[in-house]
């Protein structure tokens, strides 16, 4: 779309800025928001923010409203059953406060949404990995308004999205600035598994900016590393992203048909958010004009409002998107330090470019032997002498060290004037009419939305005056003044008999109680009426006995069967040799590829009593599914029996490809509740329930799901190194050249966590440690899952073999020996543990913030 059909069809996208603090919301709203993403104390994905008390949530939307910026509130983090009553009664209260729309990822809880308040916009949170056309077409089904797409999507596969008329119904939101997550948001585990910080619940300890050494090794028979050796590599941060900047693009972003621009940062500053925000906004408005380029000031700008390097993103085609080097805020660099006066406490300093520190800003020395980095502030001004600096600083910097500038005092003074800007004022039109003295006021309100909003107020009656009438002009300036308000009276008519009389303290109260009924009329038309609260009530009412009830107990079915992944055909026939009665089968192949080799496996399972299901990546994007979907049919014909895939939009193109397999949900929905079960029955024969959930938590889900009127057969992985994260990085491009079987990537306390890598080259990162439980069988024997699975992909036919040998006979038997744990011990990488089973994940009260870095 060119600049002109924007100016003309009036499409450009929505800015939509983060609101972590009631600061930052001033600031995103005076810098030019047009919507802001915040959230309140729960159930919101960055619990670390200051964010929003409930009480103080209304008042926040009430001044964005009364500003012409819309509120869209973050529910999106994953929810048990034991806090479906509370989601229930927080999205009812959300609806009368007038959000303007939820974000959630919980699949759940959005069918909760539809049922209880069917009128409040549904989003679709980035959490929910949504990257494909058959996913927001899902999205589109079920009631979404919007869907954030994953930031891995290239705009080519979006503009594509946006030409499907199953898709005109929903709006896409993309990022265009922040931090990148390194995972797919939605599928990372990996701060959950290391310290049970988990951030599908909204406290992430950001392990991906922690230092990492790549590792090389064989195999021993059971598919554990042996004979590792370290790959020497220049940089330590191996997981650590650059930070997304959009901004060079812009206009080819604007030219998409993307409906909203999200800009990240809820842990941010309020100077942060009007910096970024503020040359958005000045630059959607160039767009709009027509002949914008991106300015080198601007640029320059959002460097020194944070950055770890900027990288168009995947939305781009960027493929580099890492900064390996260092995980923190680099600024810009100014120069190398080429000598150090010791007595005078000065360096010089071979400028790199133009800019030149000032006294107050903040600089960052990389040293150049420890490799080490120390932060100093400027206090003096610097000399500069052509191509060099003489700088006072406050500690020894040898030769060849590096200075970069990461805090710019004039532009946080810069941020806080725009901070402290005010939006036009909203015009209101007044008439003040006599009837039996009393002075009627009414209004009209020109909304920043274009509404027009009428209120009418009566006041108390007036004096007749005894010798000093009020004259018109008098009431006319009195009933104008509007100070320290958000309006502006353009036409006041005054229909006054005269002859009357009142304090200038009366007619001042009237007109301040005139302006808060204006107030709260323009607020008050973003909320529901009465009777649509009456109805969300009623709703809630009616079905909170149910989400409050405590779970029935579990039906105890026939003893579960025994499932196994597997990536090999070594790993197919020790499946199924140990007793396993489905085996899921993803081979490191392209679909093409894969085929002779699902067809083997397939005849090796049915010759044992077995069923082999294709299990597809975690993420199946639109070249793997146009290769995929087309050979279901043929499969099935030769013997396949299902199809197992992560996320709706696959399970959606496998549907449709006409070959009627059933379709198994993997961990990568994010099981955590029986609605969500709910929500997905229809789709899936078999769902995978979240291993971060404990064992408690487990059982209440299996017996709440089995009352429904149509319940999957629902699975618990038992074994195994967990799936913690995948990523578009190719990781293992680091490793080329080594003919190893053993990838790895080795943390600071020396744990080893297995890296592997799909056909497509995403790199999947597994625990270090493996699950184990052994020790439980005779609890979940007696929770009632249907299916215990064991993950062996990566390891070998003999651990497979051998694993499920054990399970089975721990099954059968209905109870386990120390010789049962013991052989388990032996055979498992990294050592074992419950994992959350006993414990689930911890909750932001047990967490300590200051380990964190966004």
């Amino acid at each position: 779309m060119s600049g002109e059909q924007i100016r003309r069809e009036g499409a450009l996208p929505e800015l939509l800025a983060p609101a972590g603090s009631p600061d930052a919301l001033a600031a995103a709203v005076a810098a030019g928001a047009d919507a802001v993403y915040l959230s309140g104390t729960r159930f919101g994905a960055r619990r670390y923010a200051a964010n929003f008390p409930e009480d103080g949530l209304a008042e926040a939307i009430a001044y964005a409203h009364l500003r012409g910026v819309r509120v869209y509130v973050t529910v999106n983090t994953l929810i048990r059953d034991a806090e479906l009553a509370d989601v229930a009664a927080y999205l009812v209260r959300l609806y009368e406060v007038g959000a303007d729309a939820v974000l959630v990822q919980d699949s759940g809880v959005a069918a909760l949404a539809r049922q209880i308040v069917p009128d409040l916009p549904v989003h679709a949170s980035t959490q929910m990995t949504v990257h494909n056309r058959e996913g927001v077409v899902w999205a589109a089904e079920h009631g979404f308004s919007r869907v954030v797409l994953a930031r891995e999507m290239p705009l080519s596969d979006i503009e594509a999205i946006a030409r499907d008329a199953r898709t005109h119904r929903v709006g896409l939101e993309v990022f265009v600035h922040g931090a990148l997550c390194y995972c797919y948001s939605g599928q990372c585990l990996l701060s959950s598994v290391i310290g049970g910080r988990s951030g599908n619940r909204g406290i992430c300890a950001q392990p991906c900016r922690k230092p990492y050494d790549l590792l090389v090794g064989g195999k021993d028979d059971y598919g554990r590393p042996v004979d590792l050796r370290q790959v020497p590599l220049a940089d330590a941060y191996l997981l650590s992203t650059r930070d997304l900047a959009v901004y060079p693009n812009l206009d080819a972003v604007v030219a998409a048909p993307v409906a909203s621009l999200k800009i990240e940062g809820r842990m941010r500053s309020p100077e942060y958010v009007a910096t970024v925000v503020d040359i958005y906004r000045r630059a959607l408005d160039g767009i709009a004009a027509g002949g914008w380029r991106p300015g080198e000031e601007d640029r320059q700008n959002l460097a020194l409002a944070f950055t770890r390097g900027f990288t168009a993103g995947y939305l781009l085609g960027d493929r580099d998107v890492m900064g390996r080097d260092l995980p923190g805020n680099r600024g810009i660099f100014v120069g190398t330090v080429t000598a150090f006066n010791p007595r005078r406490k000065e360096v010089t300093v071979r400028l790199a470019g133009t800019l030149v520190p000032a006294p107050g800003d903040g600089l960052a020395v990389c040293l150049v032997r420890s490799g080490s980095e120390e932060g100093m502030v400027v206090r003096t001004s610097p000399v500069v002498q052509g191509d060099r600096m003489i700088l006072a600083v406050p500690f020894s910097i040898e030769s060849g060290s590096r200075i970069s500038l990461t805090r710019r005092a004039a532009l946080e003074e810069h941020a806080r004037q725009i901070a402290a800007r005010e939006p036009p004022a909203i015009p209101l039109d007044v008439s003040v009419s006599f009837e039996d003295a009393a002075p009627v006021l009414a209004g009209s309100i020109r909304a920043p939305d274009g509404r027009e909003l009428r209120f009418r107020m009566r006041g108390p009656a007036l004096e007749p005056a005894r010798s000093r009438p009020l004259t018109a002009e008098q009431l006319e300036a009195q009933f104008t003044k509007t100070g320290g308000t958000r309006f502006v009276i353009p036409h006041l008519r005054l229909d006054y008999p005269g002859g009357l009389f009142a304090p200038l303290s009366e007619l001042n109260r009237l007109r301040r109680e005139f302006l808060d009924r204006a107030a709260a009329t323009l607020a008050a038309s973003f909320r529901p009426g009465q009777e649509s609260s009456r109805r969300a009530a009623e709703r809630l009412g009616a079905i909170l006995p149910e989400l409050a009830a405590a779970p029935a107990r579990p039906q105890r079915r026939q003893k579960p069967t025994l499932s196994v992944y597997t990536a090999t055909l070594d790993e197919v026939r020790g499946a199924v040799s140990g007793g396993a009665r489905t085996v899921f089968f993803e081979p490191a192949a392209h679909p093409g590829d894969a085929s002779a080799l699902l067809i083997e496996a397939a005849g090796i399972c049915r010759n044992s009593g077995a069923q082999l299901v294709w299990k597809w990546p975690s993420i199946t994007d639109r070249r793997f599914l146009d290769a995929a979907a087309p050979l279901l049919p043929s499969l099935a014909a030769a013997g396949i029996a299902g199809v197992m895939v992560s996320g709706v939009g696959a399970a959606v193109a496998a549907t449709g490809a006409g070959a009627a397999l059933p379709l198994y949900g993997a961990a990568g929905l994010n099981v955590w509740n029986h609605r969500t079960v709910a929500a997905l029955a229809p789709l899936f024969a078999h769902l995978t329930l979240s291993p971060e959930l404990s064992g408690g938590d487990l059982a209440g889900l299996v017996a709440r799901s089995q009352s429904l009127p149509s319940c999957p057969r629902l699975e618990i992985i038992v074994e195994g190194n967990l799936e913690a994260l995948v990523t578009e990085d190719r990781l293992l491009a680091l490793a080329s050249g080594t003919d190893e079987t053993f990838r790895g990537l080795r943390d600071s306390r020396r744990r080893v966590f297995p890296i592997r890598a799909d056909a497509a080259g995403r790199t999947y990162l597994a625990n270090a440690v493996e699950t184990s439980l052994i020790d439980h069988v005779p609890d979940l024997l007696a929770a009632g899952y249907d299916s215990l699975a064991i993950d062996a992909r990566g390891r070998t036919g003999r651990y497979a073999q051998e694993m499920a040998g054990i399970y089975r006979s721990a099954i059968e038997a209905g109870s386990v020996t120390r010789r049962m744990k013991e052989e388990v011990k032996r055979r498992s990488c990294g050592g074992i543990t419950a994992g959350h089973f006993l414990r689930g994940v911890q909750e932001a009260e047990s967490s300590s913030p200051e380990e964190i870095v966004y």
